[in-house]
Protein backbone atom coordinates (compact mmCIF):
# COMPACT_ATOMS: atom_id res chain seq x y z
CA UNK A 1 0.00 0.00 0.00
CA UNK A 2 1.73 3.23 -1.22
CA UNK A 3 1.81 5.77 1.73
CA UNK A 4 -0.01 8.89 1.00
CA UNK A 5 2.02 12.07 1.10
CA UNK A 6 1.37 15.80 2.13
CA UNK A 7 1.36 18.65 0.07
CA UNK A 8 3.80 21.62 -0.58
CA UNK A 9 1.52 23.70 1.28
CA UNK A 10 1.48 21.43 4.42
CA UNK A 11 5.27 21.39 4.32
CA UNK A 12 5.49 25.08 4.11
CA UNK A 13 3.15 25.00 7.01
CA UNK A 14 4.96 23.15 9.13
CA UNK A 15 7.70 25.42 9.10
CA UNK A 16 5.88 28.22 9.62
CA UNK A 17 4.22 26.44 12.58
CA UNK A 18 7.62 25.05 14.08
CA UNK A 19 8.86 28.77 14.17
CA UNK A 20 6.22 30.44 15.08
CA UNK A 21 5.65 30.13 19.02
CA UNK A 22 6.25 31.98 22.72
CA UNK A 23 9.67 33.40 21.41
CA UNK A 24 8.44 36.60 19.06
CA UNK A 25 5.93 37.54 21.81
CA UNK A 26 8.26 37.31 24.63
CA UNK A 27 12.16 38.14 23.26
CA UNK A 28 11.96 41.86 22.85
CA UNK A 29 10.95 43.00 26.38
CA UNK A 30 14.58 41.14 27.29
CA UNK A 31 16.14 43.34 24.12
CA UNK A 32 14.66 46.26 25.20
CA UNK A 33 16.37 46.51 28.41
CA UNK A 34 19.87 45.88 27.24
CA UNK A 35 19.81 47.66 23.60
CA UNK A 36 18.78 51.60 23.56
CA UNK A 37 19.02 51.99 19.26
CA UNK A 38 15.91 51.16 17.08
CA UNK A 39 17.84 50.28 14.55
CA UNK A 40 20.03 47.39 16.48
CA UNK A 41 16.97 45.74 17.68
CA UNK A 42 15.42 45.54 14.53
CA UNK A 43 18.68 44.56 13.17
CA UNK A 44 18.38 41.49 15.53
CA UNK A 45 15.53 40.13 13.80
CA UNK A 46 16.94 40.61 10.46
CA UNK A 47 20.33 38.79 11.87
CA UNK A 48 18.21 35.92 12.80
CA UNK A 49 15.97 36.05 9.76
CA UNK A 50 19.24 35.62 7.38
CA UNK A 51 20.84 32.78 10.07
CA UNK A 52 17.78 31.21 9.72
CA UNK A 53 17.56 31.52 6.00
CA UNK A 54 21.06 30.64 5.36
CA UNK A 55 20.57 27.21 7.47
CA UNK A 56 17.49 26.26 5.67
CA UNK A 57 19.04 26.40 2.55
CA UNK A 58 21.73 24.75 3.72
CA UNK A 59 19.36 21.83 4.71
CA UNK A 60 17.45 22.23 1.51
CA UNK A 61 20.32 21.01 -0.62
CA UNK A 62 20.99 18.06 1.78
CA UNK A 63 17.22 17.22 2.13
CA UNK A 64 17.52 16.83 -1.69
CA UNK A 65 20.86 15.03 -2.12
CA UNK A 66 20.11 12.58 0.88
CA UNK A 67 16.71 12.13 0.42
CA UNK A 68 15.46 10.09 3.77
CA UNK A 69 13.28 11.42 6.58
CA UNK A 70 14.81 12.05 9.82
CA UNK A 71 16.36 15.90 9.60
CA UNK A 72 19.89 16.00 11.59
CA UNK A 73 20.15 12.37 12.34
CA UNK A 74 19.68 10.72 8.88
CA UNK A 75 22.46 13.44 7.57
CA UNK A 76 25.03 13.53 10.52
CA UNK A 77 24.53 9.68 10.25
CA UNK A 78 25.87 9.75 6.79
CA UNK A 79 28.23 11.94 6.57
CA UNK A 80 30.10 11.09 9.87
CA UNK A 81 29.59 8.34 11.73
CA UNK A 82 26.12 7.03 12.76
CA UNK A 83 26.89 7.02 16.25
CA UNK A 84 27.31 11.05 15.72
CA UNK A 85 23.66 10.83 14.03
CA UNK A 86 22.17 8.75 16.81
CA UNK A 87 23.10 11.35 19.13
CA UNK A 88 21.69 14.04 17.41
CA UNK A 89 18.82 12.15 17.35
CA UNK A 90 18.40 11.21 20.46
CA UNK A 91 18.39 14.83 21.50
CA UNK A 92 15.86 15.39 19.55
CA UNK A 93 13.47 12.83 20.36
CA UNK A 94 13.94 13.10 24.77
CA UNK A 95 14.93 17.01 24.56
CA UNK A 96 14.70 19.15 21.21
CA UNK A 97 11.08 18.74 20.64
CA UNK A 98 9.17 17.71 23.69
CA UNK A 99 10.45 20.68 25.67
CA UNK A 100 8.99 23.34 23.36
CA UNK A 101 5.95 21.22 23.37
CA UNK A 102 6.01 21.69 26.90
CA UNK A 103 6.95 25.27 26.92
CA UNK A 104 4.33 25.76 24.27
CA UNK A 105 1.99 23.82 26.31
CA UNK A 106 2.37 25.81 29.72
CA UNK A 107 1.88 29.20 27.36
CA UNK A 108 -1.80 28.34 26.35
CA UNK A 109 -1.96 27.15 29.88
CA UNK A 110 -1.24 30.74 31.21
CA UNK A 111 -2.66 32.67 28.24
CA UNK A 112 -6.10 30.63 28.78
CA UNK A 113 -6.64 31.03 32.38
CA UNK A 114 -8.04 34.16 32.01
CA UNK A 115 -10.74 32.68 30.36
CA UNK A 116 -11.06 29.85 32.94
CA UNK A 117 -10.71 30.97 36.34
CA UNK A 118 -10.61 28.23 38.35
CA UNK A 119 -8.93 25.56 36.24
CA UNK A 120 -5.77 25.15 37.48
CA UNK A 121 -3.41 25.98 34.23
CA UNK A 122 -1.37 22.66 34.20
CA UNK A 123 -4.38 21.08 33.96
CA UNK A 124 -5.67 23.19 30.96
CA UNK A 125 -1.33 22.47 29.35
CA UNK A 126 -2.02 18.65 29.85
CA UNK A 127 -5.53 18.76 28.01
CA UNK A 128 -4.90 20.80 24.96
CA UNK A 129 -1.13 18.51 24.47
CA UNK A 130 -3.16 15.17 25.15
CA UNK A 131 -5.79 16.29 22.58
CA UNK A 132 -3.51 17.13 19.88
CA UNK A 133 -1.63 14.29 19.95
CA UNK A 134 -4.85 12.08 19.93
CA UNK A 135 -5.35 14.23 16.63
CA UNK A 136 -2.10 13.20 14.91
CA UNK A 137 -2.96 9.29 16.28
CA UNK A 138 -5.90 9.64 13.10
CA UNK A 139 -3.26 9.13 10.60
CA UNK A 140 -1.69 11.53 8.28
CA UNK A 141 -4.59 13.11 6.52
CA UNK A 142 -6.09 13.82 9.38
CA UNK A 143 -2.99 15.42 10.89
CA UNK A 144 -2.59 17.34 7.42
CA UNK A 145 -6.12 18.94 7.42
CA UNK A 146 -5.55 20.00 11.42
CA UNK A 147 -1.92 21.21 10.49
CA UNK A 148 -3.05 23.75 8.00
CA UNK A 149 -5.76 25.01 9.36
CA UNK A 150 -4.04 25.63 12.60
CA UNK A 151 -1.92 27.49 10.86
CA UNK A 152 -3.45 29.32 8.42
CA UNK A 153 -5.48 30.88 12.03
CA UNK A 154 -2.25 31.25 13.77
CA UNK A 155 -0.88 33.58 10.71
CA UNK A 156 -4.70 35.20 10.57
CA UNK A 157 -4.71 36.06 14.25
CA UNK A 158 -1.05 37.33 13.82
CA UNK A 159 -2.37 39.81 11.11
CA UNK A 160 -4.57 40.86 12.84
CA UNK A 161 -2.81 41.99 15.55
CA UNK A 162 0.13 43.59 12.85
CA UNK A 163 -2.77 45.66 11.10
CA UNK A 164 -4.61 46.73 14.51
CA UNK A 165 -1.07 47.95 15.08
CA UNK A 166 -0.47 49.28 11.99
CA UNK A 167 -3.63 51.66 12.47
CA UNK A 168 -3.01 53.04 15.99
CA UNK A 169 -2.53 57.10 16.35
CA UNK A 170 -0.19 58.74 17.92
CA UNK A 171 2.29 55.93 17.68
CA UNK A 172 5.99 55.93 19.47
CA UNK A 173 8.28 58.34 17.97
CA UNK A 174 10.89 55.06 15.93
CA UNK A 175 14.46 56.03 14.84
CA UNK A 176 15.01 53.24 12.57
CA UNK A 177 18.52 54.85 10.95
CA UNK A 178 21.48 54.20 11.97
CA UNK A 179 23.77 56.22 14.46
CA UNK A 180 27.47 56.58 14.91
CA UNK A 181 27.07 54.05 17.80
CA UNK A 182 25.54 51.41 16.13
CA UNK A 183 28.18 49.36 15.17
CA UNK A 184 29.53 49.16 18.60
CA UNK A 185 26.12 48.21 19.60
CA UNK A 186 26.37 45.29 17.13
CA UNK A 187 29.04 43.75 18.59
CA UNK A 188 28.57 44.40 21.69
CA UNK A 189 27.71 41.58 24.53
CA UNK A 190 23.68 42.97 24.85
CA UNK A 191 23.91 42.03 21.32
CA UNK A 192 24.89 38.90 21.10
CA UNK A 193 22.62 37.65 24.62
CA UNK A 194 19.74 38.84 22.36
CA UNK A 195 21.02 37.02 19.27
CA UNK A 196 20.72 33.69 21.60
CA UNK A 197 16.85 34.44 22.05
CA UNK A 198 16.32 35.63 18.48
CA UNK A 199 17.44 32.45 17.57
CA UNK A 200 15.61 30.38 19.52
CA UNK A 201 12.49 32.63 18.04
CA UNK A 202 13.53 31.38 14.89
CA UNK A 203 13.95 27.67 15.76
CA UNK A 204 11.87 25.29 13.22
CA UNK A 205 13.19 26.81 9.80
CA UNK A 206 14.71 23.02 9.63
CA UNK A 207 10.95 21.20 9.98
CA UNK A 208 10.15 20.43 6.35
CA UNK A 209 14.02 18.31 6.49
CA UNK A 210 12.33 15.80 9.45
CA UNK A 211 9.55 14.24 6.98
CA UNK A 212 11.00 14.21 3.73
CA UNK A 213 9.90 10.83 2.43
CA UNK A 214 6.55 12.66 2.87
CA UNK A 215 6.45 15.15 1.04
CA UNK A 216 5.17 15.02 -2.74
CA UNK A 217 8.00 15.21 -5.19
CA UNK A 218 10.45 16.27 -1.80
CA UNK A 219 13.39 17.21 -4.75
CA UNK A 220 10.84 20.04 -5.53
CA UNK A 221 9.09 20.57 -2.48
CA UNK A 222 11.14 20.46 0.58
CA UNK A 223 13.64 22.89 -0.91
CA UNK A 224 10.77 25.50 -1.65
CA UNK A 225 8.67 24.57 1.85
CA UNK A 226 12.10 25.77 3.78
CA UNK A 227 12.48 28.75 1.28
CA UNK A 228 8.88 30.17 1.68
CA UNK A 229 8.12 29.22 5.16
CA UNK A 230 11.58 30.62 6.39
CA UNK A 231 11.37 34.06 4.41
CA UNK A 232 7.55 34.30 5.53
CA UNK A 233 8.07 34.26 9.44
CA UNK A 234 11.05 36.43 8.85
CA UNK A 235 9.06 39.08 7.31
CA UNK A 236 6.33 38.51 10.23
CA UNK A 237 8.86 38.36 12.73
CA UNK A 238 10.11 42.03 10.92
CA UNK A 239 6.83 43.53 10.92
CA UNK A 240 5.63 42.36 14.36
CA UNK A 241 8.23 43.69 16.48
CA UNK A 242 8.00 47.28 14.62
CA UNK A 243 4.59 46.69 15.68
CA UNK A 244 5.26 46.02 19.32
CA UNK A 245 8.05 49.34 18.79
CA UNK A 246 5.59 51.67 17.36
CA UNK A 247 2.65 50.87 20.05
CA UNK A 248 4.15 50.01 23.51
CA UNK A 249 6.55 52.45 25.29
CA UNK A 250 10.12 50.98 25.81
CA UNK A 251 9.46 51.80 29.96
CA UNK A 252 6.93 49.59 29.57
CA UNK A 253 8.32 46.25 27.49
CA UNK A 254 11.83 47.07 28.82
CA UNK A 255 12.38 43.53 31.39
CA UNK A 256 9.10 42.27 30.61
CA UNK A 257 8.69 38.94 29.31
CA UNK A 258 4.88 39.27 28.44
CA UNK A 259 5.71 41.54 25.39
CA UNK A 260 2.42 40.11 23.06
CA UNK A 261 -0.05 41.11 26.40
CA UNK A 262 1.46 44.31 26.84
CA UNK A 263 1.21 45.53 23.05
CA UNK A 264 -2.35 44.36 22.71
CA UNK A 265 -3.11 46.28 25.61
CA UNK A 266 -1.48 49.67 24.15
CA UNK A 267 -3.44 48.56 20.67
CA UNK A 268 -6.63 47.75 21.72
CA UNK A 269 -7.20 49.25 25.26
CA UNK A 270 -7.63 47.68 28.92
CA UNK A 271 -9.57 44.47 27.16
CA UNK A 272 -6.15 44.47 25.12
CA UNK A 273 -4.87 41.67 27.65
CA UNK A 274 -7.74 39.26 27.13
CA UNK A 275 -7.98 39.39 23.13
CA UNK A 276 -3.97 39.13 22.51
CA UNK A 277 -4.27 36.23 25.20
CA UNK A 278 -6.55 34.58 22.82
CA UNK A 279 -5.02 35.46 19.83
CA UNK A 280 -1.70 33.85 20.95
CA UNK A 281 -3.51 30.63 22.81
CA UNK A 282 -5.17 29.64 19.54
CA UNK A 283 -2.00 30.38 17.71
CA UNK A 284 -0.11 27.85 19.81
CA UNK A 285 -2.36 25.05 18.80
CA UNK A 286 -0.13 24.89 15.71
CA UNK A 287 3.16 25.29 17.35
CA UNK A 288 2.20 22.64 19.23
CA UNK A 289 0.55 20.28 16.62
CA UNK A 290 3.68 20.57 14.11
CA UNK A 291 5.69 19.58 16.89
CA UNK A 292 3.67 16.97 17.88
CA UNK A 293 4.45 15.78 14.27
CA UNK A 294 7.70 16.04 13.45
CA UNK A 295 9.51 14.67 16.99
CA UNK A 296 8.24 11.00 16.51
CA UNK A 297 9.45 10.83 12.98
CA UNK A 298 13.10 11.03 13.97
CA UNK A 299 12.35 8.21 16.90
CA UNK A 300 10.60 6.04 13.88
CA UNK A 301 13.76 6.86 11.52
CA UNK A 302 16.37 5.66 14.52
CA UNK A 303 14.67 2.30 15.35
CA UNK A 304 14.16 1.78 11.39
CA UNK A 305 18.16 1.44 11.62
CA UNK A 306 18.57 -0.37 14.74
CA UNK A 307 16.36 -3.17 15.49
CA UNK A 308 16.48 -3.07 18.86
CA UNK A 309 14.43 -0.50 18.75
CA UNK A 310 12.25 -1.24 16.71
CA UNK A 311 9.50 -1.33 18.71
CA UNK A 312 9.49 3.12 19.01
CA UNK A 313 8.90 2.24 14.69
CA UNK A 314 5.70 0.56 14.93
CA UNK A 315 3.31 2.74 12.53
CA UNK A 316 -0.17 2.51 12.13
CA UNK A 317 -2.13 1.77 9.01
CA UNK A 318 -2.73 5.26 8.21
CA UNK A 319 0.83 6.08 8.69
CA UNK A 320 1.64 7.19 12.15
CA UNK A 321 4.30 6.34 14.43
CA UNK A 322 1.97 5.65 17.19
CA UNK A 323 4.31 4.06 19.73
CA UNK A 324 6.57 6.74 19.55
CA UNK A 325 4.06 9.89 19.70
CA UNK A 326 2.62 7.96 22.48
CA UNK A 327 6.36 7.98 24.07
CA UNK A 328 6.36 11.57 23.05
CA UNK A 329 3.44 12.87 24.99
CA UNK A 330 4.44 10.55 27.44
CA UNK A 331 7.83 12.53 28.38
CA UNK A 332 6.08 16.00 27.31
CA UNK A 333 3.43 15.36 30.53
CA UNK A 334 6.31 14.71 32.52
CA UNK A 335 8.01 18.07 31.61
CA UNK A 336 5.15 19.83 31.96
CA UNK A 337 3.98 18.35 35.27
CA UNK A 338 7.19 18.80 37.01
CA UNK A 339 8.63 22.08 35.26
CA UNK A 340 11.80 20.64 34.08
CA UNK A 341 11.69 21.19 31.17
CA UNK A 342 13.62 25.10 31.57
CA UNK A 343 16.94 23.09 33.27
CA UNK A 344 16.60 20.72 30.17
CA UNK A 345 16.47 22.79 27.59
CA UNK A 346 19.58 25.04 29.30
CA UNK A 347 21.44 21.81 29.68
CA UNK A 348 21.14 20.53 25.80
CA UNK A 349 20.94 24.20 24.50
CA UNK A 350 24.81 23.84 23.58
CA UNK A 351 24.00 20.29 21.85
CA UNK A 352 21.30 21.47 19.82
CA UNK A 353 23.27 24.60 18.36
CA UNK A 354 26.37 21.62 17.75
CA UNK A 355 23.60 19.34 16.12
CA UNK A 356 22.67 22.22 13.31
CA UNK A 357 26.39 23.52 12.80
CA UNK A 358 27.80 20.02 12.49
CA UNK A 359 25.14 19.30 9.62
CA UNK A 360 25.76 22.72 7.94
CA UNK A 361 29.52 21.76 8.50
CA UNK A 362 28.52 18.55 6.91
CA UNK A 363 27.44 20.27 3.54
CA UNK A 364 30.72 21.67 2.99
CA UNK A 365 32.06 17.62 3.87
CA UNK A 366 29.60 16.36 1.68
CA UNK A 367 30.79 18.44 -1.57
CA UNK A 368 34.28 17.98 -1.20
CA UNK A 369 33.93 14.25 -0.49
CA UNK A 370 31.17 13.41 -3.05
CA UNK A 371 31.72 16.10 -5.55
CA UNK A 372 29.43 14.06 -7.71
CA UNK A 373 26.84 13.05 -5.90
CA UNK A 374 23.40 14.02 -7.25
CA UNK A 375 22.03 17.27 -5.95
CA UNK A 376 18.13 18.09 -7.19
CA UNK A 377 18.86 21.73 -5.50
CA UNK A 378 21.98 23.20 -5.04
CA UNK A 379 22.09 26.14 -2.14
CA UNK A 380 22.00 29.36 -3.73
CA UNK A 381 26.02 31.32 -2.67
CA UNK A 382 27.83 28.46 -1.90
CA UNK A 383 29.96 28.64 -0.04
CA UNK A 384 29.39 31.94 1.57
CA UNK A 385 25.77 30.61 2.61
CA UNK A 386 26.72 28.24 5.11
CA UNK A 387 29.50 29.80 5.76
CA UNK A 388 27.99 32.86 7.19
CA UNK A 389 25.54 30.36 9.35
CA UNK A 390 28.29 28.90 10.63
CA UNK A 391 30.02 31.89 11.84
CA UNK A 392 26.59 33.29 13.74
CA UNK A 393 26.13 29.35 14.94
CA UNK A 394 29.49 29.15 16.52
CA UNK A 395 29.48 33.14 17.95
CA UNK A 396 26.12 31.99 19.77
CA UNK A 397 27.92 28.60 21.24
CA UNK A 398 30.92 30.46 22.59
CA UNK A 399 28.67 33.10 24.44
CA UNK A 400 26.56 30.09 25.61
CA UNK A 401 29.98 28.42 26.56
CA UNK A 402 30.87 31.51 28.66
CA UNK A 403 28.03 32.49 30.08
CA UNK A 404 26.68 28.87 30.68
CA UNK A 405 29.76 26.81 31.44
CA UNK A 406 27.90 25.07 34.17
CA UNK A 407 25.10 23.92 31.69
CA UNK A 408 26.66 23.07 28.92
CA UNK A 409 28.88 20.35 30.60
CA UNK A 410 25.66 19.51 31.92
CA UNK A 411 24.36 19.14 29.16
CA UNK A 412 27.29 16.36 28.01
CA UNK A 413 24.99 14.07 30.77
CA UNK A 414 22.33 13.91 27.77
CA UNK A 415 24.74 12.85 25.39
CA UNK A 416 26.81 10.36 27.49
CA UNK A 417 23.11 8.37 28.05
CA UNK A 418 22.49 8.90 24.30
CA UNK A 419 26.14 7.02 23.08
CA UNK A 420 24.87 4.18 25.86
CA UNK A 421 21.72 3.46 24.27
CA UNK A 422 23.59 4.17 20.70
CA UNK A 423 26.33 1.21 21.64
CA UNK A 424 23.19 -0.88 23.49
CA UNK A 425 21.29 -0.58 20.83
CA UNK A 426 23.35 -1.22 17.89
CA UNK A 427 24.64 -4.78 16.25
CA UNK A 428 28.36 -5.47 15.66
CA UNK A 429 29.04 -5.93 12.18
CA UNK A 430 25.88 -5.07 11.16
CA UNK A 431 25.78 -2.17 8.53
CA UNK A 432 23.14 0.68 9.50
CA UNK A 433 22.74 1.34 6.01
CA UNK A 434 24.65 1.87 2.81
CA UNK A 435 26.38 4.91 2.27
CA UNK A 436 25.58 7.03 -0.80
CA UNK A 437 29.36 7.29 -1.41
CA UNK A 438 32.60 6.53 -0.62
Amino acid sequence: MSQKKISLVTATNLVVANMVGTGVFTSLGFQVAGISSDFALITLWVVGGIAALCGALSYAELATALPRSGGEYHYLSKIYHPSVGFLSGWISAVVGFPAPIALAGIAFGEYVKVFTPGIAPVFISLLIVWMITVVHLFGLRVEEIFQNGSTFLKIALILVLIVAGLLVPNPQHLNLNPGPNSFETLVSGPFAVSLVYVMYAYSGWNAASYITEEVRDPAKNVPWALLIGTVAVTGLYLVLNYVFLRTTPRSVLSGKLEVGLLAGQAIFGPIGGKIVSGLISLGLIATISAMAWIGPRITKRMSEDLPKLRLLGKTSKKGTPYVATVLQVVIVTFLVATGTFQTVLIYTQFSLLLSSLLTVLGLIVLRIRAPKLERPYKVWGYPVTPILFLAITLHMMLYVIREKTAESLLGLITVVAGLIIYFFAREPGRKIYSAPFK
